[in-house]
């Protein structure tokens, strides 16, 4: 192989983690975003034409993050998004993901959280040099609920708390142990 051969190939291979990359922090951000509540992050995930599909309800992406954020509040008093086994095919400027999601959610009322088990199905486009998400489509796979009463115990006294907005210790930069106020149970 010559050497230009092989510069070749290695621009191809570092073009393709490069946007695996890319590809990867957009399905992630999505769900980062979604736990924060973060309306500034979501708004960088979907094109300005891009759907999401949740069960009967299909929100263009821009108005994406402020739906879904009603709904969840409304329900829930937290929730984390689970990205876990991910695959991804790559074609020039479009991207096909299917990203395994498990989500908890835990209702307002009561002391319970629910689990859900289902699957992102996303197409990606890269438009001006920046993936995002044309195409959201979410399957449903299971259900399941347990008892989260152990909370309000005092089992967790002191752990810290997420909260829905940028107070969030995760924002805090640098990360502190006395200098980051934080919420706790």
């Amino acid at each position: 192989m010559s050497v230009e051969d092989e510069l070749q190939e290695l621009r191809r291979e570092l073009r393709y983690v490069k946007d695996r990359m890319a590809i990867l922090d957009c399905v992630m951000n999505q769900s980062r975003g979604r736990d924060r509540h973060d309306l500034e992050i979501l708004a960088g995930i979907y094109h300005d034409d891009g759907m999401d599909e949740h069960g009967h309800a299909v929100t263009m992406g821009p108005e994406y993050g402020e739906d879904a954020n009603k709904a969840h509040a409304a329900v829930f008093a937290d929730h984390l998004h689970n990205i876990t086994t991910h695959t991804c095919e790559i074609d020039g400027d479009e991207a096909h993901c299917e990203s395994y999601v498990i989500g908890a959610m835990r209702p307002r009322k009561g002391n319970s959280v629910l689990l859900l088990g289902g699957r992102y199905l996303d197409r990606l486009e890269r438009r001006d040099g920046t993936w995002k998400i044309a195409l959201r489509r979410c399957t449903l796979e299971w259900t399941m609920t347990g008892d989260t009463s152990l909370l309000t115990s005092g089992a967790f006294a002191g752990f810290i708390k997420g909260t829905w907005d940028k107070s969030d210790p995760s924002y805090a930069r640098p990360l502190g142990l006395d200098s980051t106020p934080v919420e706790r149970w």
